[in-house]
């Protein structure tokens, strides 16, 4: 399973993933489900990945081929592309090709594989934007009434993000925010784990203006949570029916 979300802020964007797969308890791996794709100055588009690794993996490897492809058109890359309407249009046609071309080989088996991606960015010149693309290739874009996107196991971390977020919060406390929303997935789900992705793309930056990877043990991440876990039990303690 998996857990990744992102923010859409008025002073820039946040995004963190964790980085654990598996096939069952005695089958657990660490893949990266965060990919960074930038022009320093004009462009910096941002996916995260949830679903299974081989469409996700295979999603990830055609849209590089197609930046790298002699013949790469603003029909085809998502670093010619002259929207991040227009990056999200090509994620999706080719996240759903993905999945058409892998199920056919797996219905004999009677199963099929699926995957969800959340893409960040901005152009120089252009509004920074987040989209959620589905499985199937549509997808929906964060807004200002709901400026968090996120995907895989996703219930957890939810409430916090709800209750706390808003286009005004500042980076420093919306990386707080993503961070205790994937604390309290990583407490109730064991198939999401560390090490965790992060990444903040300031407004107007067309880059990745800060990366982070949490290892597990990390004393940081640690105190934040044991904080969290403080606080929580200290309010509760002072509510009375």
């Amino acid at each position: 399973m998996t857990y990744c979300v992102g923010l859409l802020l008025n002073e820039g964007m946040v995004l963190l993933s964790d980085t654990r797969t598996n096939a069952g308890l005695d089958n657990i791996a660490t893949y990266t489900k965060m990919f960074s794709f930038e022009e320093p100055g004009e462009r910096v588009v941002t996916i995260l990945t949830a679903g299974s690794l081989s469409v996700t993996q295979t999603t990830m490897a055609r849209l590089r081929e197609a930046i790298d492809a002699p013949e790469a058109s603003a029909e085809s890359s998502i670093m010619l592309a002259p929207t991040m309407l227009k990056v999200a249009e090509i994620l999706g046609n080719t996240l759903a090709g993905v999945r058409a071309d892998i199920d056919g080989k797996m219905n004999a088996a009677k199963s099929s594989a699926t995957a969800s991606m959340i893409v960040a960015g901005q152009r120089a010149g252009g509004a920074m934007r987040l989209f959620l693309i589905y499985p199937e290739g549509n997808f929906i874009e964060a807004t200002e009434d709901t400026p968090f996107l996120q995907i895989g196991e996703h219930k957890y971390g939810k409430p916090i993000l709800d209750r706390v977020v808003k286009p005004s919060t500042s980076l420093s406390d919306a990386q707080k925010a993503v961070l205790l929303s994937m604390d309290s997935t990583l407490r109730s789900n064991l198939s999401v784990g560390m090490p965790l992705d992060l990444a903040v793309i300031a407004r107007d930056a067309c880059r990745v203006t800060m990366r982070r990877r949490i290892e597990a043990g990390d004393a940081d991440f640690a105190a934040m949570s044991e904080a969290w876990s403080k606080a929580l039990r200290d309010g509760f303690s002072r509510i009375t029916l």
